[in-house]
């Protein structure tokens, strides 16, 4: 990535209401001094619909050239023999590292108001490999894969993350106790990498059915989550309920040298077109973006342009500005709106 004060990114505004949240998500960036070239490209149905795959060539090779993408809501049609779009873009851009920020909203009332975790999976292996086969009829067989490799750097993501980001503590969940080779490898390389490179950082594990139960006891107890790829995928939207749902989470998708940034809802076909769907999540995922370009590339404008945002819709949720999934009554738009007009305090 290029040293310099703007950047291009790769824009894809995906389906269903991926298209309007995107463009509300581009006006408050642009409000807000973003300097950031889009560069627009297609998946999911808008792809197929064009007459292209559902992740088209062209698209991972624009990502390639960039660097970073911000991504809308993608639908990949089901049982029609389609690969996943997200599974497609986590293998072929090595996207390792999912990461989802999980914190309480202002105006957002939930069971809890103190919570304030990250979960960080494992991106690429286990489960999600998508290595399954019929043994013999009637019986089939999913093989979950576990390398020291992604083990290792996953691990090594979490610890630096965490301390670079001062966070306080990392918690491994795992079900070793069953997986002793697949769940085992995965304890044993973090408890290597805590041991060899991150004794400072504060460590522990947790078996995953407890974890779960403490975490929807409590979520106060932890801080930084690191599991595998099929539990981060369910706990990362178990955290999410606990502060509102998926609307109200942002994602990323982090490799060694490409990032993918993402509304991790769905594209909600139902309330397409109609200008209500909530932008948040797409918003704070862009807000992620922009603090990644600050940290990778020297975008010198980037982080300051995300702590006005984040300003932005933090004192708009906490005056009452919601769209209806929240309980308001503001249009994708008007909440837009809301977020611009309190950019500057």
């Amino acid at each position: 990535m290029s040293n310099t004060s703007s950047k291009t990114a790769v824009l894809i505004p995906g389906d269903g209401i991926g298209p309007e949240v995107t463009a509300a998500v581009k006006r408050v960036l642009e409000k807000a001094g973003s300097d950031i070239n889009w560069v627009e490209h297609k998946a999911g149905i808008a792809a197929l619909d064009a007459g292209k795959e559902v992740l088209p060539e062209e698209t991972t090779d624009a990502i390639l050239e960039h660097g970073v993408a911000l991504k809308g809501p993608c639908t990949t049609p089901v049982g029609k023999g389609f690969s996943s779009v997200n599974v497609q873009l986590r293998k072929k851009l090595s996207l390792y590292a999912a990461v989802r920020p999980v914190r309480s909203l202002p105006g957002v009332k939930t069971r809890f108001d103190n919570v304030d975790l990250v979960i960080i999976r494992e991106n690429t292996e286990g489960l999600y490999s998508g290595v399954e086969n019929e043994v013999t009829p009637g019986v089939v067989m999913s093989m979950k894969v576990a390398t020291e490799k992604g083990c290792t750097r996953i691990a090594d993501y979490a610890f630096d993350y965490c301390q670079k980001r001062e966070r306080k503590k990392v918690t491994a969940f795992h079900k070793a106790n069953i997986m002793k080779l697949t769940d085992g490898l995965f304890l044993k390389c973090a408890q290597k990498v805590h041991e060899e490179k991150y004794q400072d950082v504060p460590y522990d594990s947790l078996i995953i059915d407890a974890a779960c139960m403490r975490l929807v006891q409590d979520p106060s107890k932890f801080d930084m989550l690191l599991m595998e790829n099929l539990y981060g995928d369910v706990v990362s939207d178990l955290c999410a309920g606990l502060v509102g749902g998926l609307g109200v989470v942002p994602g990323a998708n982090i490799g060694t040298d490409h990032a993918v940034f993402e509304a991790v809802h769905g594209s909600a076909p139902d309330i397409a077109g109609k200008g209500v769907a909530n932008p948040l999540a797409l918003l704070m995922s862009a807000v992620m973006m922009l603090n990644h370009l600050a940290d990778t590339c020297g975008c010198t404008n980037s982080s300051e342009t995300a702590e006005k945002i984040k300003h932005g819709y933090n004192t708009a949720l906490a005056d009452g500005c919601k769209t209806g999934d929240l309980g308001g009554d503001l249009s994708t738009e008007q909440f837009a709106d809301a977020v611009i007009e309190r950019l500057n305090g």
